[in-house]
């Protein structure tokens, strides 16, 4: 990180920002294509989740390369000081990590990443039957490194 002074490097601090993140913004590459996808997330024990749909653009990138990048930003604000609008900037908290994905496989393991991502979001438990589960596709990254960053907070 260039500006060391705005990196969040207590591990606490970054997972709090993504404990508070309502998106993830996921990165992959396809033929060194970059693609970004907005999607909703969990995250435990350094693995995010993630659903979508069994079918997809996405999911034929990941199966082609597993390597992703993931960001999520909280407290976002644009500071527009008088003046000249060189001054302008933005306060916010954010995270940009990169690992690896994986399709998660078999029905408690899909059931478990389906509700860690349903109580990142104020959801309760909830006991997903076999045909909830064959809807949908769930992806699991596992963290290699994450940053945190933060401006004006």
């Amino acid at each position: 990180m260039r500006r060391h002074a705005l990196e969040i490097k207590d591990r606490h601090e970054i997972e709090a920002v993504m404990r508070r993140a309502e998106v993830c913004r996921v990165g992959l590459s396809e033929n060194d294509a970059p693609y970004v996808v907005p999607m909703l997330f969990g995250y435990r024990d350094k693995y995010l989740y993630l659903h979508c749909a069994n079918k997809g653009k996405k999911l034929d990138m990941m199966r082609q390369n597993s390597n992703v990048c993931f960001e999520m930003d909280i407290d976002y604000e644009i500071v527009r000081p008088a003046g000249h609008p060189c001054r302008w900037g933005a306060k916010y908290r954010s995270v940009i990590g990169f690992g690896r994905s994986f399709i998660v496989e078999g029905f408690q393991e899909k059931s478990a990443a389906l509700n860690i991502i349903v109580q990142h979001y104020g959801g309760e438990w909830y006991d997903f039957s076999e045909k909830d589960l064959q809807k949908v596709c769930v992806v699991k990254i596992e963290i290699d490194s994450m940053t945190g960053k933060k401006a004006g907070c």
